[in-house]
């Protein structure tokens, strides 16, 4: 079975952008109010059944949605950030190969960034939905996303969204090209900006 769309099909995403939520939404919020989120943003099947394949990347931007709409700004960014923390903890776990791990940690963090970033841009579709990625490896490395699933859930917002997308770069990042790596959003489309823009310094 192919998980990502045709080419005239909607867009697909990677499950752990709406299964890490649910978690992280758990441990914060509990069950009830959860499941109470996930109906709201018409994706209680998603509670019921957290998903193991490829989902509509309209999905992701549902539950965003209602996620801006009913929780405060704080609690949500502490609740992406710990959901990309475990989607990058998953992908260290299950998608990147401990070879491959391996050969980037031993590489000077420019030229590893570098690697990351390519191999990211192959599998992009998988975060990014029907979105764009690129990356420019240096001091400090920008990871580019424009027309994702997480700025399109408030298009005139009044500050960036995506803390979900900064903590699986950072988690990545920390692990495979620099240990004190930050990541940081420094723009946001959302807000106004051509794409999401986020810097990672090390």
């Amino acid at each position: 079975m192919v998980d990502h769309a045709a080419p005239d099909q909607p867009p697909r995403i990677g499950p752990n952008s709406i299964t890490r939520m649910a978690e992280a939404l758990t441990a914060h919020r509990g069950d009830d109010e959860t499941a109470a989120l996930f109906a709201a943003a018409g994706l209680a099947h998603h509670w019921t059944a957290p998903p193991e394949s490829m989902v509509p990347a309209d999905d992701v931007t549902a539950l965003h949605r209602v996620l801006r709409a009913r929780l405060d700004s704080d609690m949500l960014a502490l609740i992406c950030h710990d959901a990309g923390v475990a989607t990058a903890d998953y992908l260290l776990a299950h998608r990147i190969p401990k070879p491959a791990q391996a050969i980037l940690k031993l590489m000077p963090p420019v030229l590893a960034a570098r690697m990351l970033i390519q191999a990211m841009g192959k599998h992009a579709w998988t975060f990014a939905g029907g979105g764009r990625f690129h990356g420019e490896p240096g001091k400090p490395t920008r990871l580019v996303i424009a027309d994702g699933p997480i700025q399109a859930a408030v298009p005139d917002a009044t500050e960036p969204l995506c803390a979900y997308y900064a903590a699986v770069f950072e988690r990545l990042f920390r692990v495979l090209v620099a240990r004190k790596t930050t990541v940081r959003e420094t723009a946001c489309q959302a807000v106004g900006a051509p794409a999401c823009v986020f810097e990672a310094v090390w």
